[in-house]
C-alpha cells in the first residue's frame, strides 16, 4: 500500500532518473515537472484521506461478517444538541463514541459526565479544532491533545486513548503527536455529511444506503438535523438486525 515513505522514496528515485537523462542525455528540464507534481498529488491524497493510512495507521473499520456497526459524533459537547443524541440513545439502548473539542467543553461539562455515565465512550478531537490546525508543529499537535486530554480527566479521571483528526486530515506532525502520546486514530467510512445543506431524508439515505458490518458512522452532535437522522439509521439498524456498538467494543481496543 502507497504511503508517505513509499511515496517519498519514489519520489527521490524518479528526480535522481530524470537528473541522469539530462546529464547525458540532455533531455528537457521540464522533465522535473513529473515527479514533483506526483508527489505533491500523493502528499494532498493522503493527507485528505484518512482511510488511507499514509502518514500512520488509521482505524477506520472493522473487518468482520458480524452484523455489528458503530456510531461517532464528532464536535461537541453541545449544550442544545448532544443532550438530544444521549436521549435518543438511551431510548434505543444504544452506545456511541464521542470526540469531544476541548474548548467546547467549558460550561459543559455536566454533558461529559453524562456521556460517561451512560455507558458512552469519549475521544479526544484537539482542543481547538482551528481551521489552521494542519499547520501546527508536533509540539502544536501534542499541545492541542494534551490539553483536552487534561480538561476531560479532570472531570471523569479517565485519559482518553482514541482520537480523531480534525476534518479527517492527516500528516506527519499529527502522527508523531499521536504516536508519542500513545493514541489510536480512529476515523470512519462511512460520512454521513449531516452538516450540510442536505435535507435530513438525503443524509439518512446515504447513510443507511453504505452500512455494511464493521462500519463506523460520522456524525456531528452539533447539527440540528443530526437527531432525525440518528433515529432512521437506528430504525433501519434494528430492521436488519444490525448491533450498535462503542468504537471501542467494534475495533476491540481500549478507550482509556
Amino acid at each position: 500500500m502507497l504511503n508517505f515513505k513509499i511515496a517519498s522514496i519514489c519520489f527521490v528515485i524518479e528526480s535522481i532518473t530524470i537528473g541522469l537523462l539530462y546529464y547525458f542525455l540532455g533531455i528537457s528540464l521540464w522533465w522535473f515537472l513529473v515527479p514533483i507534481l506526483s508527489y505533491k498529488f500523493f502528499v494532498i491524497w493522503g493527507s485528505a484521506n484518512i482511510q488511507s493510512n499514509f502518514y500512520t495507521k488509521t482505524y477506520c473499520k472493522a473487518d468482520t461478517d458480524e452484523k455489528v456497526i458503530a456510531l461517532s459524533f464528532d464536535d461537541g459537547p453541545n449544550k442544545e444538541h448532544t443532550p438530544k443524541v444521549l436521549s435518543i440513545l438511551e431510548e434505543n439502548h444504544a452506545t456511541a463514541t464521542f470526540f469531544v473539542i476541548g474548548k467546547n467543553i467549558q460550561g459543559n461539562e455536566s454533558i461529559i459526565k453524562k456521556i460517561d455515565a451512560a455507558g458512552h465512550t469519549i475521544g479526544n478531537h484537539t482542543f481547538s479544532h482551528s481551521f489552521f490546525i494542519d499547520f501546527k508543529s508536533k509540539a502544536g499537535f501534542m499541545y492541542e491533545l494534551d490539553a483536552t486530554s487534561d480538561i476531560v480527566y479532570n472531570i471523569i479521571k479517565k485519559r482518553m486513548k482514541f482520537f480523531r483528526p480534525p476534518y479527517g486530515v492527516t500528516t506527519p506532525h499529527l502522527a508523531g503527536a499521536s504516536k508519542a502520546l500513545n493514541y489510536d486514530i480512529i476515523g470512519w467510512n462511512i460520512r454521513s455529511l449531516d452538516t450540510t445543506n442536505d435535507k435530513e431524508e438525503k443524509i439518512a439515505n446515504r447513510v443507511i444506503s453504505q452500512i455494511k458490518p464493521g462500519a463506523i458512522i460520522l456524525f456531528h452532535d452539533t447539527s440540528e438535523k443530526t437527531a432525525q437522522v440518528l433515529k432512521q439509521t437506528l430504525n433501519f439498524a434494528k430492521e436488519n438486525g444490525f448491533k450498535i456498538a462503542s468504537v471501542e467494543e467494534l475495533l476491540k481496543l481500549k478507550a482509556y
